[in-house]
């Protein structure tokens, strides 16, 4: 239980970014990640939600609870940056393919997710493998973002998901055994 403790803990500190002050530097890549983000966000939120709502298991409920209570406030955040640096809170269609090439979570493994059995090893794999995806664009923006706030928070993101998949491969490895 300490474990899942720290992993909310990490939640919690990745969500404490701010507003990013209009005069900081802002380049494509930044837009494009904080756009790109909002929508990888609002999938995990998604999956997070059937979690919460069908885990079995207290530990697995506190996680998802606590990925839908974080993402949603970071969701906020970068809404409110995108309005801030005078950008569109979408990116252009097929901006996937042209910003690094991530894919975004398979709808039909979302909704697949609902009926999954057994369920618990279903809602590990999809939510490790989103928040996988949330580590490589947040390198991305590491690597090439110019905005303070933004590169900072990026950081946090790889700590706080690379934090939540160990968590979620042990929850794993213990209900396979």
């Amino acid at each position: 239980m300490a474990g899942w403790l720290v992993a909310l803990g990490l939640l919690l500190v990745a969500a404490c970014g701010s507003a990013a002050p209009a005069e900081d530097p802002v380049d494509a890549d930044d837009v494009m990640f904080v756009q790109m983000m909002v929508q990888h966000h609002r999938q995990g939120i998604e999956i997070a939600e059937v979690g919460a709502e069908k885990a079995t298991t207290e530990e697995l409920r506190t996680l998802a609870a606590a990925v839908v209570s974080t993402q949603r406030t970071e969701v906020e955040m970068m809404l409110r940056w995108l309005h801030a640096w005078g950008q569109p809170l979408t990116p252009p269609d097929g901006a996937h393919d042209h910003h690094g090439g991530l894919p975004e979570t398979d709808r039909k493994k979302i909704a697949a997710l609902r009926s999954a059995k057994p369920f618990e090893p279903a809602l590990l794999t999809l939510l490790m493998g989103h928040q996988e995806e949330a580590v490589q664009m947040a390198a991305t923006e590491i690597r090439d973002g110019v905005n303070p706030e933004a590169t900072r928070w990026a950081a946090q993101v790889q700590e706080s998901r690379k934090a939540q998949i160990d968590q979620m491969r042990q929850f794993l490895a213990r209900i396979n055994d």
